[in-house]
């Protein structure tokens, strides 16, 4: 399932085409919202911003559809009257004079304003999202402190969307790779130091995966093995699905081990436990 970065990336693309350009139809597939696709269609599209996995479009009269993509939803950008060949149900469309966005398969679509999004159950539950809020290494410092997440370990921790939105598997295994970390240590058993850099490298490294579509392997390391031909799965991690594979720092074997349930990858030289 595509994690933060990737979502951030289809808000992008969706706001290049939607936003400021007069809407010239709204169709929705559900009955419950149907009746407002009339009124969306003769508004403007003002935001499409996400927030963990979650995709939010601003129209400039106050509404905001939420769309979760879970497992099979997926958004498609096309040329109007030029929609894809595809065995997808489709769900919503946004048309302007020029193109379309497309959603496809998603089944968790509903209608809200500006002042009652945060209703919305599934954003309810969320923590802030690291590429939509702004959020700071000193802020990420201060929320490992709390008493909530400080006693919780970190493998399960950073998966809990309720602590930071949009961090998911091969972002956790990257994450606690570069700050050194075991999946066991806790918040509160790390330094000052630790935490601090633990920060830095979650903000780093989410950062990067939405600049380099996923990749979040250090340059240095990912250049060698593009120069001896490797595909983009085996130069995109620096740990994530590498089980077996010499780590880039140090030439350990990299492991894999289940950590709340989810495959979790880790060098025993540079994340002992």
């Amino acid at each position: 399932m595509p994690e933060g970065p990737e979502i951030r990336r289809v808000a992008d693309r969706l706001g290049k085409v939607l936003v400021g350009r007069p809407l010239v139809q709204t169709w929705f597939a559900f009955a419950e919202i149907a009746p407002m696709a009339g009124r969306l269609g003769r508004s403007r599209v003002t935001a499409v911003d996400c927030w963990g996995k979650a995709l939010l479009i601003t129209f400039s009269d106050g509404h905001v559809l939420y769309s979760h993509n879970q497992l099979y939803g997926v958004w498609r950008i096309h040329r109007r009257g030029h929609a894809p060949t595809s065995g997808r149900t489709l769900r919503a469309r946004l048309t302007t004079a020029t193109h379309a966005a497309s959603l496809y398969s998603a089944s968790d679509i509903s209608l809200w304003t500006t002042e009652t999004i945060r209703q919305q159950p599934f954003l309810a539950r969320l923590g802030p999202d690291l590429l939509t809020h702004d959020v700071s290494v000193r802020d990420i410092e201060a929320r490992l402190t709390e008493s909530r997440f400080a006693g919780r370990g970190l493998g399960g921790l950073l998966l809990d969307q309720g602590f930071y939105a949009g961090i998911g598997n091969y972002l956790r295994s990257e994450i606690l790779f570069y700050a050194g970390l075991s999946p066991r240590q806790r918040p509160k058993d790390l330094t000052a130091e630790q935490r601090q850099r633990l920060a830095r490298v979650i903000l780093a490294t989410i950062q990067q995966a939405y600049r380099q579509a996923g990749v979040t392997n250090r340059p240095v390391w990912r250049t060698r093995l593009q120069r001896a031909g490797m595909h983009r799965n085996q130069w995109r991690f620096a740990v994530f699905d590498r089980e077996g594979l010499p780590c880039h720092a140090c030439d350990s074997i990299i492991v894999r081990e289940a950590v709340a349930s989810r495959r979790l990858y880790r060098c025993p030289v540079c994340q002992p436990k």
